[in-house]
């Protein structure tokens, strides 16, 4: 998180869960007690497709939400956080990974060093969501 909280990036490491088994099961509850069954069937396979999508076969660092402060957004801020981030993953010697669900982000994270690693759909023909990968890099001499 900025040191303001106006961006705040979630990464989970290598060998990270986002949610513990007791965690997940609590989650499906609240969402069938919120959601209602159509509402919790197609969240479920909402978060089935983010799966099914993720890269399993190298360890990598995992960006699992980046938000900035509707203040903030357009200064640069979230895209700082970032590349301060991904300096920490760099030193590390690790890949990351990213999914990106607005395409005019792609190209930001493009410039980071993110390619294209593959998409698919949100039920119903929903928007497309774009995954990225963004392959180890080793640190350089300053």
């Amino acid at each position: 998180m900025t040191d303001e909280a106006e961006a705040v990036a979630i990464w989970i490491p290598p060998g990270g869960t986002e949610l513990s088994a007791e965690q997940e099961a609590d989650f499906a509850r609240v969402a069938a007690e919120t959601l209602g069954p159509a509402g919790a069937s197609y969240l479920e396979e909402l978060m089935a497709r983010f799966s099914a999508a993720h890269p399993h076969d190298e360890p990598h660092y995992y960006l699992s939400l980046l938000g900035t402060h509707p203040a903030h957004r357009g200064q640069g801020i979230g895209m700082g956080l970032l590349t301060h981030n991904l300096a920490q993953i760099d030193r590390e010697g690790r890949p990351a990974y990213l999914e990106s669900s607005n395409p005019a982000n792609n190209h930001r994270y493009e410039r980071l060093g993110f390619v294209p690693h593959g998409d698919f759909s949100l039920p119903d023909n929903g928007p497309v969501v774009t995954t990225m990968w963004r392959p180890a890099r080793t640190r350089t001499a300053l």
